[in-house]
């Protein structure tokens, strides 16, 4: 079983360009999603969840600066534009539309790759306040993809951690069925919370002291689940049994 990665999704009509990033990425452990075009790049951001996006200003049947602003409509995925113009103006608007950051061509791997894990460093600061979310016994390092629980690495899978980032993001609240289903699963699959079901299942055998108590990832019955902190799970002794499969 291998560890989950950070998935980035390149989006460059360029085919050197690809081939040059994806091997740059894999090297360093990413999974490299590839577009050719900004259509294909917004499918590819839809349905695949990518934590980084590298997406050229030129792109064969859209600007690449559309493509940014209909991302921007609905994920702050960090986004790291590619251009072969260097101009200070054209920086700043693009930041302005919701770039994270801006690389002139031609440029070295090793400073894309800088710039994208201090991107990814500040969306999960973000987003949680630190990168590293601590629940119990549970740490999940946002940024390395690392788990542990009682500073033991916990092995999973890729949709494994997938639900637990989503809990870990929103640590506190209830993520919905419908909203886990939409975020983990294909169209075709999202509407069979079974799925669901067995997965919450065996990541409370991989995260929980006790997995037929769950005292971390717990239900909603009928609603969803939430990832809790030690503060609030000492109300839990007044609560009413888990249903486990809800």
């Amino acid at each position: 079983m291998s560890d989950p990665v950070n998935t980035v999704l390149v989006v460059d009509d360029e085919p050197k360009i690809r081939r040059f990033l994806r091997a740059g990425f894999e090297l360093h452990g990413y999974c490299v999603i590839e577009a050719e075009t900004g259509a294909d790049g917004l499918k590819a951001a839809m349905f695949n969840a990518p934590d980084l996006i590298i997406l050229d200003l030129g792109l064969p049947d859209m600007n690449g600066d559309d493509v940014l602003e209909r991302l921007r409509g609905w994920s702050n995925t960090p986004v790291i534009m590619l251009s072969i113009e260097s101009d200070e103006a054209e920086k700043v608007r693009l930041l302005k539309c919701g770039a994270d950051d801006y690389v002139v061509k031609p440029f070295g791997i090793a400073e894309l790759l800088a710039r994208g894990e201090a991107a990814l460093r500040r969306y999960f600061k973000t987003r949680t306040e630190s990168p590293i979310v601590v629940a119990g016994p549970l740490t999940i390092n946002l940024v390395s993809r690392s788990v542990t629980v009682s500073q033991s690495k916990v092995k999973l899978t890729r949709k494994e951690y997938r639900l637990l980032h989503i809990l870990a993001t929103h640590i506190g609240l209830v993520v919905t069925h419908d909203q886990l289903l939409k975020e983990i699963w294909s169209a075709n699959q999202r509407d069979n919370i079974q799925y669901l079901r067995i997965l919450v299942r065996k990541l409370r055998q991989k995260i929980e002291i006790d997995p037929n108590h769950p005292r971390l990832l717990v239900t909603e019955s009928g609603v969803g689940y939430r990832l809790q902190t030690p503060s609030e799970d000492r109300h839990d002794d007044c609560r009413q049994p888990q249903n486990m499969d809800i």
